[in-house]
Formats: structure tokens, C-alpha cells, sequence
């Protein structure tokens, strides 16, 4: 009867995204490719900064916002620290959570490359070579690994009808697409300076 129960628990995700009315930000065009590669970017603008303090920002942001809350190890690293060419760009694992209860923790590794390469005024956004390590066992061991490419993209977790997303693939999707936004949001909000008496600047967006 346990097993059975837990079966249900496992399931009923599943069940809700394939009944459930799926958003429309999440159908075909909300995971984008750039040859082939699952690469989402975004490009905004910093007014009244200088190359180098944009720079630092960014740099503290990866420091702070992104590998400080990874999963320590090997897969959460610095690539590039940017002083000579303006790429900042970082290697990521981290936990992303599908699912929580008492007796059931759905989640997935999830890895990715993130890069920002400063210019005067504006900031170049970039996250790829996307992976997920799912369903390892308590030791970490014997999990299964999928690539964005084959999982996420608009072939592999939408219908054909472009209603709805596979159970399976789409709640990874879903996470991921919220994620990045975040990521996004979050490097923006970097640059935001104390409030003055009525206002606060922050980066301007000029690319989605």
C-alpha cells in the first residue's frame, strides 16, 4: 500500500501538467536555439556607468547571486574572470526543486554555463550548454542525465498542436524558462543604487 501511495505522490505532477491548462509563455519559442544549442540572452542597458563599474557589478553578482548558491564542487566554477576581454562567464550547478513534501523531494541537478560580457553602457547575458542529473540516489550516484536539446526544446516537450507540454520534459521546462528569468532579473536588479528621496535607477532593457 506504501508503495502504491507513493507512486500517486510521484504521479501527480505529472497528472496536473498533462490535464492542467499550460501557459503560453512556456509553448513553442520560450526555449530558443542558436545552432542547434538551447541558448537563452539578453541584453540591457546601464546608464551613468563607466565600463570598469559595470564590470564590477557583474563580477560580484556572479560571485554572489550565482556560485555562492551552487552546489560546491567541481561544476561550479569560474571560467573567465573578464579583466582582459569584458567576459565574465561562470560554470553552475544547482538545485532546482519540482517538488517538496515530508516524505517526497522531487528535484534535478541543474547545470549551465552563464556568461556577461561588458561593454560601454550595456551588459550581454548568456546561459547554455544546459544539462540536468535527475532522480540520483542518496549517495548521488546512478541518476540520469538529459541535455537541454533533448528534453526541453520546443521539439522534445511540445506537442505538435502547440497546446500543451509532455508531462515528463515539461516540468523542466517550465522550471528552467522561470529560472532564467530570474537569473536575468536578478543581474539587472545588481545595478540598482540606494534609493534616492523619490527614485531608484536601475539597468534598462533594449533586447529581449
Amino acid at each position: 500500500m506504501k508503495k502504491i501511495l507513493f507512486a500517486v505522490f510521484i504521479a501527480f505532477p505529472l497528472l496536473l501538467t498533462a490535464k492542467g491548462k499550460t501557459d503560453a509563455k512556456y509553448l513553442k519559442g520560450a526555449v530558443p536555439e542558436v545552432n542547434g544549442i538551447v541558448t537563452f540572452s539578453k541584453t540591457f542597458a546601464v546608464p551613468g556607468k563607466s565600463k570598469q563599474e559595470i564590470y564590477d557589478v557583474m563580477y560580484r553578482f556572479m560571485q554572489d547571486s550565482i556560485l555562492a548558491k551552487g552546489i560546491p564542487g567541481e561544476r561550479t566554477s569560474i571560467v573567465s574572470d573578464g579583466k582582459e576581454d569584458g567576459i565574465i562567464s561562470v560554470r553552475n550547478e544547482e538545485y532546482m526543486t519540482f517538488r517538496k513534501l515530508p516524505l517526497l523531494l522531487d528535484r534535478t541537478r541543474f547545470r549551465y554555463q552563464l556568461s556577461a560580457t561588458v561593454t560601454e553602457g550595456q551588459v550581454n547575458m548568456m546561459l547554455t550548454r544546459i544539462t540536468y542529473y535527475y532522480n540520483e540516489d542518496m549517495d548521488g550516484m546512478r541518476g540520469e542525465n538529459y541535455k537541454a536539446e533533448e528534453w526541453i526544446s520546443d521539439k522534445e516537450a511540445v506537442n505538435k498542436k502547440n497546446t500543451k507540454l509532455y508531462p515528463r520534459s515539461g516540468k523542466f521546462r517550465i522550471k528552467t524558462v522561470d529560472r532564467v528569468e530570474a537569473i536575468f532579473e536578478s543581474a539587472m536588479n545588481a545595478f540598482e543604487e540606494p534609493a534616492q528621496p523619490t527614485q531608484r535607477k536601475r539597468a534598462t532593457t533594449v533586447i529581449e
